[in-house]
């Protein structure tokens, strides 16, 4: 295959892992066989499912080659799983799909390990957050490359998906027992397993005082036998010290002569260099991926303890940014690549030296970059660049012109150092909001996410072709929504610089921008929908700290806007998809259903004393039939109404609801098929209704259960039993029946 097409060639094959290593802390063992996770029930009706392909389109923070086996490596992300190469089919496999939604905490890897004497043996540490609110992390691992897992819940907190994440690795496998295992903690300083993981308990001898607010242990490494420990809660002074190291595994201290000041605040990455016994180090001023102005990048001869500032640009002024990513070429001495992270200015790039850091060059200079595998990432433009937020980067142990380096989007490769295409087959990490599957056209389906904004899915299988919407183009979806009887017409808003709403006349394939928008819609996008007929919207408004704005409507396609005084504040406005004149708003902080008869005008109340207190409830309006209302109130569980929300039942078949759609009617039902996420009979999964809620059948298994699943479902108007289905990190789930 050509080199100019590394996209379509085994590029992760064999890929360098000599770096770093990383553990963690844990309680209590169990086993999660054929990567089930515990207490779940089977499915009752065999579904296929796979991902909607769009392609990354999150932030890969980590990547681990196995240093003795070619095609082995494995990638972390900060919100979205662990995946594991597969050098045959030259693609990503998810090894983390079997995270439930009460574990959903779990589906961001703080960081991964590998044993280079056992390629077999793969560690992960997952959790998300630290917050208060968030649950402790815990530490996988498997014997089986990924296949199955023994978890240990720890007693700790990670924070895969806040700031730092992109530093590390902080799991090591000790190089002297690999039995041994260090994960280095944010907040609970740094934890120690002579068990493989079974148990942890914090490392004695290392003198750092954790806190509550800092990024503790940054990076673990090992040079030969000594071990280096990198401290993220220095204040970059002159006394500094930000880097230990310990060479027997007991007592741990300041390396001596290390850099200091604030162009080595906080050690970022390292690579050893094992021919020349060189340690390579980035600095930050700041754990990134946002808000580093200053970095540096330093090399430590071991053996003789000689420190050398190599730094290939020095940050300052307007041109700041800090250091990140660090791999060793393991095939040439003194081969190594840094990556400059939050380069605003210049934009982030590679550099890359051949003889240990006297002289570098920017591989940015040089490259072409093809995406038209993934054609989201000119982001609106006319070609992409080069990528942000490159916190890693790592060289392929087997090719030294083979690198890959990971972005806040995607994973990018190269085979000569020049043409550069994502390498992203298979992963799939976006957060997605809103789904629509069209009755009519080309696409079955339509999405809004964060980070990309909303697609327009011409096919299932391949990235969409016009890439992401733009006239104008969001970060952020806010709202999606269709015309019901004229399904042309759609809708959409977001975060954005200029504009932030806009209408399609085809489908959702090209945009109008409104011509004006209320003041607040700026800073406080929210949902958005339309009449069945298209005749009229209704916006509604949230801000970020969720103060709730006024509702405005408009019967203009966008040009003017009024405030509807009588809407709940903050609501989600549904439209009735028969009756072009009626739409619906739920109160989720009263509990109380609203309706407008008006075409929006107005709104008043219907039912009341519904359940209250969250956010997170969803209304959804059966397709066909006027007045025809579902409400999903998680743990307090599903309502429905047949008459326009007066007056709701409790629906006994379930005893959560959390999302749901419709799709197709089966073959003689009264009504559509419905899908739901939910909780039946103790179990808590995706589910699928052809008799009106009376029965439910799991579609979903304890192996596809992807975390959290309550933004969005909803099934093909052309196609029983195809069913979309939202996640927060694995993308869109598309199922069928087996």
């Amino acid at each position: 295959m050509p080199s100019s097409d590394p996209s379509r060639r085994t590029v992760l094959a064999g890929t360098a892992a000599a770096a770093a290593l990383t553990g963690l802390p844990s309680l209590q063992s169990r086993a999660l066989a054929g990567e089930s996770a515990v207490g779940a029930a089977s499915a009752a009706l065999p579904y296929n499912w796979r991902n909607v392909v769009i392609g990354g389109t999150g932030f890969v923070t980590g990547v681990v080659f196995h240093p003795a086996v070619r095609g082995l490596a494995y990638a972390r992300t900060d919100m979205g799983g662990a995946y594991r190469w597969d050098d045959g089919a030259a693609r990503w496999i998810p090894l983390l799909d079997w995270i439930s939604q009460d574990d959903q905490n779990l589906l961001g890897v703080e960081s991964l390990a590998i044993d280079p004497a056992r390629p077999d043996r793969v560690y992960l540490a997952l959790g998300s957050y630290t917050q208060s609110w968030a649950g402790n992390g815990a530490f996988l691992r498997s014997d089986d490359r990924g296949a199955t897992w023994t978890r240990t819940d720890l007693s700790v907190k990670l924070g895969s998906n806040e700031d730092g994440r992109g530093t590390g690795e902080r799991l090591l496998l000790d190089p002297r027992n690999s039995d041994t295992l260090w994960l280095g903690t944010r907040h609970d300083g740094l934890l120690k397993s002579t068990d493989r993981g079974a148990t942890w308990a914090a490392a004695t001898g290392f003198p750092p005082v954790p806190s509550a607010s800092g990024q503790g242990v940054t990076v673990l490494v090992s040079a030969g036998r000594t071990l280096f420990a990198g401290w993220g809660d220095g204040d970059g002074s002159a006394t500094a010290t930000t880097l230990y190291r310990t060479t027997d595994g007991t007592t741990w201290a300041p390396v001596p002569g290390q850099p200091t000041g604030p162009a080595a605040k906080m050690p970022m990455r390292a690579a050893y260099d094992a021919r020349a016994d060189e340690l390579y180090v980035t600095y930050a001023d700041a754990p990134g991926p946002n808000g580093q102005s200053n970095g540096s990048v330093h090399k430590l001869a071991v053996g003789s303890g000689t420190w050398t500032d190599v730094t290939p640009v020095k940050p300052s002024g307007s041109d700041g940014f800090g250091y990140g990513g660090a791999s060793v070429d393991a095939q040439r001495t003194g081969t190594v690549v840094v990556t400059t992270n939050n380069r605003w200015s210049s934009g982030d790039t590679l550099f890359r030296t051949t003889d240990g850091g006297r002289s570098w060059t920017s591989l940015k200079d040089s490259a072409t970059i093809d995406v038209s595998e993934t054609p989201f990432l000119k982001w609106g433009k006319d070609a992409p660049t080069f990528g942000w937020w490159i916190q890693m980067a790592a060289i392929d142990p087997f090719d030294s012109e083979h690198i890959v380096y990971g972005t806040g989007a995607t994973l990018y490769g190269t085979l000569d150092l020049k043409k550069w295409a994502p390498q992203i087959r298979g992963l799939e990490e976006t957060s997605v909001l809103f789904l629509i599957s069209p009755p009519t056209g080309q696409a079955h389906l339509l999405s809004g996410s964060r980070d990309i904004g909303t697609l327009y899915h011409d096919q299932l299988t391949a990235s969409p072709a016009d890439g992401l919407a733009t006239n104008p183009l969001f970060v952020t979806a806010a709202g999606l929504a269709q015309a019901a009887n004229k399904p042309s017409y759609v809708v959409r808003t977001g975060l954005g610089d200029n504009g932030n709403g806009a209408y399609s006349n085809d489908g959702g394939q090209t945009w109008t921008p409104f011509r004006s928008q209320p003041s607040v819609a700026k800073e406080a996008p929210g949902p958005i929908a339309t009449t069945a007929d298209g005749s009229a919207l209704v916006w509604s408004f949230v801000h970020s700290d969720s103060t709730k704005a006024p509702a405005y409507r408009s019967v203009d396609n966008g040009t003017t806007w009024t405030e509807i005084s009588s809407f709940p504040k903050g609501a989600r406005p549904v439209a009735d998809p028969v009756d072009p004149n009626v739409f619906y708003a739920y109160d989720t902080d009263k509990g109380t259903l609203y309706a407008s008869t008006d075409g929006g005008l107005t709104f008043a109340a219907r039912a009341t004393g519904l359940p209250s207190g969250d956010s997170g409830f969803k209304l959804a309006a059966a397709p066909h039939r006027p007045g025809d209302l579902w409400l999903s109130a998680k743990t307090s569980g599903l309502r429905y109404s047949n008459d326009g929300g007066r007056n709701f039942t409790t629906v006994t078949s379930c005893q959560a609801s959390f999302t749901l759609g419709f799709g197709r009617a089966a073959d003689g039902a009264r009504g559509p098929a419905i899908y739901h996420v939910a909780t039946v009979s103790g179990a808590t999964g995706v589910y699928r209704s052809d008799d009106g809620a009376k029965t439910w059948l799991r579609i979903n298994d304890d192996q596809r259960q992807w975390g959290w699943l309550g933004e969005a479902i909803t099934g093909d108007p052309r196609v029983y039993g195809h069913v979309y289905l939202a996640t927060n990190g694995r993308g869109i789930q598309f199922g069928q029946p087996a």
